[in-house]
């Protein structure tokens, strides 16, 4: 009998049995807002392993969980004591709408601010272009006065040196 031969028997696979695990509810800076996966079933079973940790999935190590509840991002809407968003008192969810409607407020607030900044900016321009346009204006405006007065000037010269009595 040789030492690295194979024997190979049939072997049945056992029918797998459903698996209910009970997972802890995950607080912390990464997992508040993510909802449990999914246990696995026999058809997902062969790709499970890979789905967390393989780039070329559609998820990823970091991937976003996908239920409606998820979609509800930021601090505001966080939940520090159990968990549920429906456990909230409603003076608190009341306080946290009011919130997040200041805070929007003052966004618009914001860019009406900056638009009239900018409005201002634009007329204080305005109003230098024309500046300095009437004063180009008047600086030509004397030029051509100083050449009218010369050529009136001229102007009244003549004749006089023909006609001694007219003067």
């Amino acid at each position: 009998m040789p030492l690295f031969s194979r024997h190979s028997e049939p072997v049945e696979e056992p029918a797998p049995q459903p698996v209910h695990e009970e997972r802890p509810k995950r607080r912390g800076l990464f997992g508040g807002n993510r909802s449990p996966s999914p246990t696995p079933s026999s058809s997902t079973r062969n790709t499970v392993s890979t789905q967390g940790t393989s780039p070329d999935r559609s998820g990823g190590v970091f991937r976003r969980s996908t239920d409606a509840s998820s979609h509800r991002g930021g601090i505001l809407h966080r939940s520090f004591g159990n968990g549920a968003i429906a456990e909230l008192d409603p003076s608190i969810v009341q306080a946290r709408e009011r919130v997040m409607n200041a805070e929007t407020a003052e966004r618009e607030a914001d860019r009406a601010l900056m638009a009239a900044r900018e409005s201002v900016r634009e007329a204080r321009e305005h109003v230098r272009r024309l500046e300095l346009e009437a004063e180009e204006e008047a600086r030509r405006a004397k030029i051509k006065q100083y050449q009218a007065r010369e050529v009136s000037k001229r102007g009244k010269q003549l004749g006089r040196k023909h006609f001694p009595s007219c003067q």
